[in-house]
């Protein structure tokens, strides 16, 4: 009898790939169905928001709820599993967290902060203005791990989202489209090399070629770099006209 997870039985023949999201999260599963390429499937869990990453006690509450949501999907036998969350993922040194996820399921992993990451220093990119629905603190902190990271912030700005607490963050995936244009357009510097939209719950897909063609550079949103570090881990280089410089 043919294995249960061979490309003979399954939709997924060219590669499966596993996402873990926040409770909140609707953004990060419509946009990546819309560029999924045909021979790859996805499989989505969801898991408490970590925004803390930096504590002892954050980095523990994290770890703990990742170990869980990694076996639940490593059950599936996916080709890679994604975290896909950019503040829950900021966690130093840069690949402690995919590590941590790839001995639990035995397959490759990727975070969106790692991600982005990689995306940036795929294009060379090392100077960047960000564009975040996000309150002062947790702009700060992803300006921080950047850094640590080799990328300089010109400038950042968010829409506040969160200040009040986190019943707040299911605010940010309705944000109309044309706020949050503008909002990426306020941001740029003039010596910016590329804008980076950040957060995996902000709707942003269908912006970046816009985008792209206003500001004349590149545009990285959370997951877009997600998804192009996922299919590159399960050996996928698929390349698309419709999702920035990073996916052509």
């Amino acid at each position: 009898m043919p294995n249960a997870f061979s490309a003979e039985t399954s939709y997924g023949t060219r590669a499966k790939l596993g996402l873990i999201v926040p409770p909140t999260n609707t953004v990060n599963e419509a946009e990546w169905h819309t560029m999924l390429p045909e021979g790859v499937t996805f499989h989505v869990t969801r898991m408490p928001l970590h925004a803390d990453t930096t504590s002892d006690a954050g980095k523990k509450a994290l770890f703990t709820d990742i170990e869980k949501s990694t076996s639940d999907l490593a059950q599936a036998g996916l080709s890679v599993i994604a975290y896909g969350c950019t503040a829950g993922s900021m966690v130093q040194p840069l690949d402690q967290l995919t590590d941590f996820m790839s001995d639990v399921s035995g397959v490759p992993s990727v975070t969106t902060a790692a991600s982005i990451v990689a995306a940036l220093q795929a294009l060379n990119l090392r100077k960047i203005s960000i564009a975040t629905p996000y309150h002062d603190a947790l702009n700060e902190h992803e300006v921080a791990f950047l850094a640590d990271n080799g990328v300089e912030t010109l400038q950042i700005a968010g829409l506040g989202i969160g200040a009040g607490g986190p019943e707040e963050y299911i605010q940010i995936a309705r944000t109309p489209a044309e706020q949050i244009k503008q909002h990426v357009l306020s941001v740029d510097h003039q010596d910016a090399e590329a804008v980076l939209i950040s957060c995996t719950d902000f709707p942003t897909l269908n912006l970046i070629t816009e985008l792209e063609q206003v500001l004349g550079k590149p545009v990285i949103t959370s997951n877009q770099a997600t998804f192009w570090a996922t299919l590159r881990a399960a050996g996928i280089e698929d390349h698309f006209d419709n999702f920035g410089v990073l996916l052509k």
